[in-house]
């Protein structure tokens, strides 16, 4: 297929872009190289340095690339920045991605794959969660996916435009050739590895005295090869609606620091802080209806293969992109 990717340039994209590559897709990127990298955009991809917010500009590229499927990464995803700039949040994720959707109608697009979160869940009422859990975001971010979860359903209904959603719980890990390198790091496995590379003197854990195990926040890690496959399945005709992504089991803010030691062989020194407001004390998702939907099985569900191949990438690449506009950080 012909296959137009919003946010190619960034962690998740590059790596889907690289995974549709290798499946015998022709793939175009857009992306604004604001969060992502240029040299992280696969070499047999068609790259155009672009904005959603340019409605002419991405409908003639959808329209170019005769695209027969969208893949959209393309937002802003800090939570604590969308507490303090929500507008930026509203106007990216949500305001610009309409432009994205009207071309999809215009260009005669019939699927489009959307990047969404767990964060449109906000505090679950159990888990593992599932698809038909209430959606109640607390803070922006989380709110400007539900948002454009919200038209992209009214645009299956009005225009047949046929769409996966899928809500992502915490994507980690790399490629062979690709890894995460962001301008502002939050993820844990990212934080604690810098450790290990002695970029970093300690991590930090927020809050002890969770009604878990060890005290400790309880989250979900997908590989990100196997996200990116969810992806390509997400493509086949007649797949339709709304799928959590995550691997069903928890690992705690503490297991990752003993599985990162474990991989890296080196000590990692942690930092204990109080909890950060609205940090729930266990998010793990239920997958069961990608995998009996869309036939996804993850192949690198151990927290240890996840952990191993992002040592291997930050290892080689210790600052991240050469091409950075920004200092890794």
């Amino acid at each position: 297929m012909n296959v137009f990717v919003t946010g190619g340039a960034g962690y998740i994209g590059s790596i889907c872009v690289e995974e549709l590559l290798n499946a015998g897709h022709h793939v175009t990127v857009l992306d604004n190289l604001t969060e992502g990298h240029r040299a992280a955009v696969d070499p047999r991809a068609k790259f155009i340095h672009g904005c959603l917010s340019d409605a002419a500009l991405v409908a003639q590229s959808v329209r170019d690339s005769q695209a027969e499927a969208i893949l959209h990464f393309a937002a802003n995803a800090l939570v604590g920045e969308s507490m303090t700039n929500p507008g930026k949040y509203f106007r990216n994720n949500v305001a610009s991605g309409l432009n994205l959707l009207d071309a999809a109608v215009v260009c005669g697009v019939k699927k489009f794959v959307f990047s969404s979160t767990c964060a449109t869940y906000g505090p679950p009422d159990r888990v593992p969660m599932t698809e038909d859990l209430p959606q109640r975001p607390i803070n922006p971010y989380g709110e400007s996916k539900l948002m454009f979860e919200k038209m992209l359903n009214w645009y299956h209904q009005l225009h047949g435009l046929e769409f996966v959603a899928f809500r992502y719980f915490n994507a980690a890990g790399a490629s062979g050739k690709y890894g995460e390198h962001h301008r502002i790091e939050t993820h844990l496995i990212p934080n604690v590895l810098k450790v290990a590379l002695g970029q970093a003197a300690q991590c930090e854990i927020y809050g002890t005295d969770y009604p878990t195990p060890d005290g400790t926040c309880i989250r979900d890690y997908i590989h990100i090869v196997d996200l990116a496959q969810a992806h390509i399945l997400g493509l086949a005709p007649g797949k339709q609606g709304f799928f959590n992504l995550g691997n069903g089991d928890g690992y705690s803010v503490r297991q990752v620091i003993s599985t990162c030691e474990k991989i890296t062989g080196r000590q990692i020194a942690a930092f204990e802080k109080p909890r950060r407001p609205g940090d729930p004390p266990k998010l793990v998702a239920s997958a069961e209806k990608a995998v009996r939907e869309l036939g996804w099985r993850p192949k690198f569900p151990k927290l240890e293969e996840i952990v191993a191949t992002a040592w291997e990438w930050h290892r080689k690449h210790p600052t991240g992109y050469a091409d950075s506009a920004f200092p890794h950080s």
